[in-house]
């Protein structure tokens, strides 16, 4: 074998089956010339304390079976507990929900992620880091609150519908449209008053295709905050499907902003959704950590 992974994957996906992957998969590995151990999830954070004792060095990249709430585990968990170390290659085998990360690598499927390996050619990623109490956590697709992080929430009860979910989530939380009090210290620059939502995105995509913010890299050392003003029901529902070509910047109530740190307040407290995990709170400050790891594309 060319090479040797260790595989952390979502023991809740159709490719794998009593601990085990399934024989299509195994055989498309094979033919890539990538050996692999297998180190299938248990439940929910076990890919984040799997790693605490993880042999790291013995392999030649880390690689994540599943969405972007598996891949943020893994990235957390290696930061965490082998950050200070040279850290191998990351890579993706996308079979989750979402799948957005994954998309701005230029992984689209399994197939994707397999070739990706066998060409062994890396990309650089920005790293955001945000705090919670003492304590720091990382993400590198997005993260939001607000009416976003309500929309996830709805979507998590209708996995099965994949992408969809998100727009049962968006037509749900309509609903009960409501804002909260903001104050954003970003780049020193000071925004405040009511608000409907943040995303602050280190990639593209959310929710699978939805292109959150167009013009953001992975790679460029900034982070693109995405900051949606309280607006009517009837203009959220006609903003919301140009997310999908990435042209609902049309509306007035949203503006983006390219900066390298930001600190976060909300009256009251309001829920984060790092790279898809319902996880911590506001407050927190934001930075970006450039090119900190390296993922295959």
């Amino acid at each position: 074998m060319n090479m040797r992974i260790a595989l952390i994957a979502n023991s809740r996906s159709k490719e794998v089956k009593n601990q085990m992957i399934s024989p299509s998969l195994e055989k498309k590995l094979s033919e890539g010339n990538i050996g692999f151990d297998l180190f299938p999830t248990q439940y929910h954070g076990h890919a984040f304390e799997m790693i605490r004792q993880f042999p790291i060095r013995e392999y030649d990249a880390v690689v994540t079976m599943g969405g972007d709430g598996t891949n943020y585990q893994v990235l957390n968990g290696i930061l965490k507990y082998h950050g200070d170390k040279q850290l191998p290659p990351l890579g993706i085998l996308p079979v989750g929900r979402g799948n957005s990360f994954a998309r701005d690598l230029q992984i689209l499927s399994i197939e994707d992620g397999i070739a990706a390996l066998g060409r062994q050619a890396t990309r650089e990623v920005d790293v955001c880091r945000f705090s919670q109490d003492h304590d720091a956590y990382y993400f590198v697709n997005l993260m939001g609150f607000g009416f976003v992080t309500d929309v996830a929430q709805t979507a998590a009860r209708f996995k099965q519908a994949a992408d969809f979910s998100y727009v049962i989530g968006v037509f749900y939380r309509l609903l009960g449209l409501n804002f909260h009090e903001m104050e954003m210290e970003i780049d020193g620059n000071v925004i405040s008053g009511k608000n409907c939502f943040v995303e602050i995105c280190n990639s593209r995509y959310t929710g699978g295709s939805m292109l959150m913010a167009p013009e953001a890299q992975i790679d460029d050392g900034l982070f693109d905050a995405v900051v949606l003003s309280p607006l009517s029901r009837l203009s959220l529902i006609a903003t919301f499907p140009k997310i999908f070509k990435g042209t609902h910047g049309e509306n007035p109530a949203v503006r983006f902003i390219k900066a390298k740190t930001a600190r976060i307040c909300t009256r009251p407290q309001k829920i984060l959704l790092p790279d898809g995990e319902i996880f911590g709170t506001t407050p927190t400050k934001i930075n970006i950590l450039p090119r900190l790891v390296r993922y295959f594309a």
